[in-house]
């Protein structure tokens, strides 16, 4: 009887043992210091730009800096109106940062303010120190959820920082420099007096933005690693 108690104790034991060091190690991404370099793939695919993202991970909380360049949307891409008037749309660049919090290892969320600047021109004409039409900077504070993919983690090897990051924002304008949100022109191409308004910096100039980006990560230091 008291060799089965004793099993059973050890065995019981051994359990709790296993339980601890497995949620140990499911728990030990809180304690990542990390930082990762990504490069958004919607930008160079659609609309001929450059982004570059930067992150800074500290246990749960997340830093980033990121910065588009160059980014020209024109025929399909721009609004009807827009198209109507025969114009497109040059972001020469688009930059902010963001504070965020990790939920699990996997996505965190950020808030994130955002400058943009925004140039028209008549469409198919080339771009200058000063737009054809008229121009604008605007000012979002908006929110992110952010994944974070590394499919190779758990090789001992360089492939080991690859990572893929989908993220989901939405970053609705709070104020632009253009006086009174609108400017009024007379368009060449219809010859009516036309109008602009301010655009917002994502899908289809609405607030939404949905991008994956593709990049590596780089551990500084663990806890465990002291």
């Amino acid at each position: 009887m008291k060799g089965k108690i004793g099993y059973s104790v050890h065995a019981l034991l051994s359990a709790m043992c296993c339980f601890v060091v497995l949620n140990a190690s499911a728990q030990d991404w809180k304690t990542d210091k990390k930082v990762n370099i990504v490069f958004g793939l919607t930008q160079p695919l659609l609309v001929k730009g450059f982004n570059i993202e930067g992150n800074y991970i500290h246990h749960r909380w997340i830093a980033d800096y990121s910065h588009g360049v160059s980014l020209d949307f024109s025929g399909a891409s721009v609004t009807p109106e827009l198209k109507r008037q025969g114009l497109a749309v040059h972001m020469p660049y688009t930059t902010g940062f963001g504070i965020g919090y990790r939920l699990k290892e996997w996505i965190n969320i950020r808030v994130e303010p955002k400058w943009h600047r925004f140039e028209f021109y008549y469409d198919g004409e080339s771009q200058t120190s000063t737009p054809a039409v008229t121009s604008y900077n605007t000012f979002s504070l908006g929110i992110g959820i952010y994944g974070h993919y590394q499919p190779f983690k758990k090789q001992d090897n360089l492939l080991r920082g690859i990572m893929i990051a989908p993220s989901v924002r939405f970053w609705p304008t709070v104020s632009s420099t253009l006086n009174g949100d609108s400017y009024s022109y007379l368009n060449r191409i219809t010859g009516k007096q036309e109008n602009i308004g301010v655009l917002d910096p994502g899908i289809g100039f609405t607030p939404l933005i949905f991008n994956i980006s593709v990049g590596y990560s780089f551990d500084l230091m663990r806890k465990a690693d002291k």
